[in-house]
């Protein structure tokens, strides 16, 4: 697989847009590195300054594209 960029998606614990969004790139076989805002010093900080200030997750994060929320596949 040629996946150039990297993602990451953060996230936390209940949301089931989250649950939705890694269920999502899962099983597309896309790689991605998930970080849990509340288990992560500085994860809530920086998924606020990606969003500008918008308390929201899933905060996607791909080469460079940030995408707040996510509304299925």
């Amino acid at each position: 697989m040629s996946n150039s960029g990297e993602m990451t998606i953060y996230t936390k614990q209940g949301c089931p847009y989250c649950a939705a969004a890694l269920k999502h790139y899962t099983e597309q076989g896309t790689e991605f590195k998930q970080i849990d805002i509340h288990d992560t010093p500085g994860a809530k900080e920086e998924v606020l300054k990606l969003t500008k200030g918008q308390e929201i997750v899933p905060v996607i994060v791909e080469d460079g594209q940030v995408t707040a929320g996510f509304g299925g596949g």
